[in-house]
This record gives C-alpha cells, sequence and structure tokens, in this order.
C-alpha cells in the first residue's frame, strides 16, 4: 500500500532517526561490553545496574541524533504539487481522459459549505420542525474532516483505521469529544465489527449502524448533525438519533435536488467558484496531444455550463467528445436499464433514440454499457479523475478496469504542514522514542520500567500534537496515530494515482510513467527506504530548481 500523502517526510526521516538511536542504544552501561540481538546491559561481576542513568543517557544520544537529521530532513521535502501512485501506470497508454465536475474541474471557495449548512439547517427548521434555537448555530469549517464514521444509532461521529479500530480522542457526540472509557464500554473495545460497517459505497443500510462520510460536500452535514445533536444534549430534549440523521440527510439533499445550491452559485458564481485558467491549460494540452475527452457528472446541464463558460471559456464543449450531465453515479456505473436522452440547446430532452454519442451535444442520464457500445473505449486505455473515491472510482477500477485518479484537495494543505521544521522535529523524535520503547522495553526492573512509562507519556503527548497540526478534533485525512485511516485504505485499493488537483497533471509529460515507492514490508529490510530515492515521491526542492 502507498501512503505518501500519509506518511510523506515522516516515514523516512522516522526510518532513519529511529535506526540512528538504535545504533545509539548498542553502548552498553559501564561494565563489560554488550553484544547479542537483544542487546541487553550488561555489567561487571557484582555490580549493580544503573538503569535510570543507563536509560536517560540513551535518550539524550537519540535526542542529538534526532536533532543531526533535522537539517537533511529539511533539504528533502515532498512536493505539494505532485501526483502520487499507488500503482504503475504509464500516461503513454492513456487515449482517454474523462472527468468528474465538482471538485474535479471545478472547486469552490469556502463560502460554499456555509451556503449548504444554512441551508440544510433552515430546511430542518422549516420543513421538519426543528427548533428556531439551532439557527444560532453556525458552520464551523474547521470541525470535520472527510472519510469520518458516523454511528447512527449511537449519534457519535468518530475517525476510525484501515483495521477498523477506532482512534481514540476522535470519537464526537454533538461538538463534544466522548472520554476514551465511555468509547471503549460503548463498543467494547474498540474495534468495529465488519457486520456493523457501512455498505460498499459507505452509506449506512440493510442493518449497517455506520455510515461513512467520503464527498467534500458531507462536511457541512457532519457538522450540522453534530451541531443538531449538541443542542439536543444541552437542553436535555429526549429524541431519536436515527430520525435525526434521516431528516439532516434529506435536507442536505434537498438543498442539492431543489436546486437551492445552483441558483445560489449561479447567481454569484465569483463568489462560489474559485477561477482557475489552469483547468483549461490541462484539458488544452490533453486536446493538443490529441487526447480524446469525457464529462460524466450528476450536476444538472446549465449549471454545468455557466460553471465550465466562467472557468474555461464559451467554448469549452469543443475541448470535449461526449458529455453527460445528471448521471446519477454510481448508478450510472452499474444500472443497464436507463437509456441516454439528447438535450438541445434550451435544455429540453429529446425523445431520439440515441445511436452515437456526438461531439458537441450534452447528454443526460444513460449507463456505462451503453456508454461503452456507443464510443467503444474500453479497459486500461481510460483514465478517469473524480473526487468521491466510491461513486466516481471504484466500479470504473474493480468492474471495467479503467484507471483512476483521485483528486484530493486536502492532499495540498496537509503536505505543506508536513514540510513545516515544526512537524519534522515532532515526527523525527516521536519515530525515534518509538523505536528506544521497542528496544528497550526488555528492561524489566522497577527503575526501567520507571523511565519507560514517562516516555510513553510522552509519546501520547507527542501523538496528540501531531493530531493537532492537521485538525485538533480529528487530525489527518490519511492516518490515525499508526495506520493508515479508512479513507486512505480506500483511497489506495480504488485509485491509481492521485493528487491536490487537476492542474499537477501540467507538471507531467503525457507520457510519464508514475511509479509507486517501494516502501519495506514489516519482515523486510528497510535499507532502501533510509537512502535518498530515486523512486520516490517528486521533491519540493526538485520542483523549484525545475
Amino acid at each position: 500500500m502507498a501512503t505518501a500523502a500519509a506518511a510523506g517526510v515522516a516515514r523516512g526521516a522516522g526510518a532513519r532517526a529511529a535506526a540512528l538511536a538504535l545504533r545509539g542504544g548498542r553502548t552498553a552501561a559501564p561494565g563489560r561490553p554488550c553484544a547479542g540481538p537483544a542487546r541487553r546491559l550488561c555489567t561487571a561481576p557484582g555490580t549493580a545496574p544503573d538503569m535510570k542513568r543507563y536509560l536517560w543517557e540513551r535518550y539524550r544520544e537519540a535526542k542529538r541524533s534526532t536533532e543531526e537529521l533535522v537539517p537533511s530532513i529539511m533539504s528533502n521535502l515532498l512536493n505539494p504539487d505532485a501526483i502520487f501512485s499507488n500503482n504503475e501506470m504509464s500516461l503513454s497508454d492513456i487515449e482517454i481522459y474523462g472527468f468528474d465536475y465538482d471538485y474535479t474541474l471545478v472547486f469552490y471557495s469556502k463560502h460554499l459549505h456555509t451556503l449548504i449548512f444554512n441551508a440544510a439547517r433552515d430546511l430542518l427548521i422549516n420543513e421538519h420542525r426543528y427548533p428556531v434555537e439551532i439557527r444560532k448555530y453556525e458552520y464551523d469549517p474547521s470541525f470535520a474532516i472527510r472519510g469520518l464514521h458516523y454511528d447512527v444509532h449511537r449519534a457519535v461521529l468518530m475517525k476510525i483505521d484501515a483495521f477498523h479500530y477506532i482512534q481514540l480522542g476522535t470519537v464526537y457526540r454533538g461538538l463534544s469529544v466522548v472520554p476514551d472509557e465511555e468509547v471503549i464500554d460503548m463498543y467494547e473495545g474498540s474495534h468495529v465489527p465488519l457486520e456493523q460497517m457501512s455498505d460498499f459505497y459507505g452509506k449506512s443500510s440493510h442493518g449497517n449502524t455506520m455510515k461513512q462520510f467520503m464527498d467534500i460536500f458531507s462536511l457541512p452535514e457532519m457538522t450540522l448533525l453534530s451541531c443538531v445533536n449538541e443542542y439536543f444534549l444541552k437542553n436535555n430534549i429526549d429524541y431519536e438519533p436515527v430520525h435525526l440523521y434521516k431528516d439532516v440527510k434529506d435536507s442536505i439533499r434537498d438543498v442539492h435536488i431543489k436546486g437551492i445550491m445552483y441558483r445560489a452559485i449561479e447567481a454569484d458564481i465569483e463568489k462560489y467558484i474559485c477561477y482557475a485558467e489552469q483547468t483549461r491549460a490541462v484539458l488544452a494540452k490533453l486536446a493538443d496531444h490529441g487526447k480524446k475527452m469525457f464529462l460524466i457528472t450528476n450536476s444538472p446541464s446549465s449549471f454545468v455550463d455557466k460553471g465550465m463558460s466562467y472557468i474555461v471559456g464559451k467554448d469549452w464543449r469543443d475541448l470535449f467528445d461526449v458529455v453527460i450531465v445528471q448521471a446519477e453515479k454510481p448508478n450510472f456505473f452499474n444500472d443497464k436499464r436507463r437509456p441516454f436522452r439528447k438535450m438541445n440547446e434550451k435544455g429540453v430532452l429529446l425523445w431520439d433514440k440515441i445511436h452515437k454519442l456526438q461531439k458537441g451535444q450534452i447528454y443526460k442520464q444513460g449507463n456505462l454499457y451503453e456508454f461503452l457500445k456507443l464510443t467503444g473505449w474500453r479497459g486500461s486505455k481510460v483514465l478517469y479523475f473524480g473526487d468521491h473515491i466510491y461513486s466516481d472510482l471504484a466500479d470504473l477500477t474493480l468492474k471495467h478496469g479503467w484507471r483512476t485518479g483521485a483528486i484530493i484537495p486536502e492532499l495540498r494543505s496537509e503536505l505543506k504542514i508536513m514540510n513545516t521544521e515544526q512537524y519534522i522535529q515532532t515526527m523525527t523524535w516521536l519515530q525515534t522514542l518509538t523505536g528506544l520503547l521497542e528496544q528497550m522495553q526488555v528492561h524489566r526492573d522497577a527503575d526501567s520500567q520507571l523511565v519507560l512509562q514517562e516516555w510513553k507519556k510522552e509519546r501520547k503527548e507527542m501523538r496528540e500534537m501531531t493530531k493537532n497540526f492537521f485538525n485538533a478534533q480529528f487530525g489527518s485525512l490519511f492516518r490515525t496515530d499508526q495506520n493508515p485511516t479508512y479513507f486512505l485504505r480506500r483511497l489506495s485499493r480504488f485509485a491509481d494515482i492521485y493528487m491536490a488537483s487537476l492542474s499537477c497533471l501540467l507538471n507531467y509529460d503525457v507520457s510519464h510513467t508514475f511509479y509507486p515507492r517501494r516502501t519495506p514490508l514489516q519482515h523486510e529490510l528497510p535499507a532502501w527506504s533510509d537512502m535518498p530515492s530515486t523512486f520516490g515521491a517528486p521533491r519540493l526542492q526538485e520542483a523549484q530548481a525545475e
């Protein structure tokens, strides 16, 4: 599993620092030399070892090694505009490029999530008869992150790792963290069984109690759920969590379906859409190299037309061989029954039978099987980009053999944090301290255990510090304390490559081959991970030099 975004600097830095720490740990306390893989403390016959002194000397040596490493790590930072690979893929094999619309071709400003939150909150009040007092809650963009799970019956929001373990300290009921002891009592530990997890698309259904929020549009939904839960809890109001979840879900859905969001964006497009001329540059580059392109989106025709006209130009349709709107993904990839319908220039649906998907036309609905029949575009020659790992990418890679690219806007900001000196110092020392604990745990005497307990306390505090670098409540999108998140597990499975935005493609030739970094397995020698990487992720300094 390639975890460049999650581990990045920390993995290489920690590996080198821990190695130095362990090499330093071979030195024995005063007495005869110590040998052997266990590296236990050796002393002269008749002498009593001063374990505290010995362990703290190892600690200080490791600190010095870490401080010496940081400058070299700072000269080898990851490039936030790089493309990262989970699977080897050559762009020279790609003849057809496909795109989602929202958060792939177009990016939205911070005002959009506030709009969605406020509109859904008002629907709760006006249509679902929720207390008007919930209007006092406003959208907090720093509260939630993508990829979280929500327990529908217990009304708690949490972060789960790739092995279905809850990251303690990231479980929230309303806007307040749930104590670890209560979480462990609630779930009889911290593991969530498979039968309680969400279905394949992250939905809570068929008796499952968990819902996973994978969509960028779900950030205001998570925040609204938490705010209304908070109001009921603070005011001692007895309520049914399942009803609350459904009402909030329906209100968020109605913001889209009733056109509230679309009308607001179209009325003030400069406020809500982040103008990016690089989108046109990417499309123009692909067109200049003879690549075919298509667009498949769930958004409506007029909305897409206004947005693309704004960021690309009035002639945007000339760049695409096929344009499909209101596709209803992921059903588009699985349901063979829905035929395509052509729309005229006024947006009126025509009744003609579709025998060919023509350039310059806009089509509605349809399904992938008919799309493949009408275009003949199949297999690994197609690369499709989208931001939703389930709805956009999963079926394409599992069922149809397309290559896939995930657009993860959070990646750029997380990499910038990972490139800071404070983060690198903290993570390098955290990895080193973990190595010391692993090595020195062989000393079971009372004095050694006291020292080790102090180290464990420091390690726990540093873990909390690293979480706060990204998000005070939930930490990084890509990592729990030490494991990949459930989000990253799905990203690694369903995306061949991933990047912060399509503009990253401008940094690569159309025949570029992406190679995933060979990160050592737990039973493999990590020698190559400690060396300057020939096949590593693109470095910031290299990009700046170019």
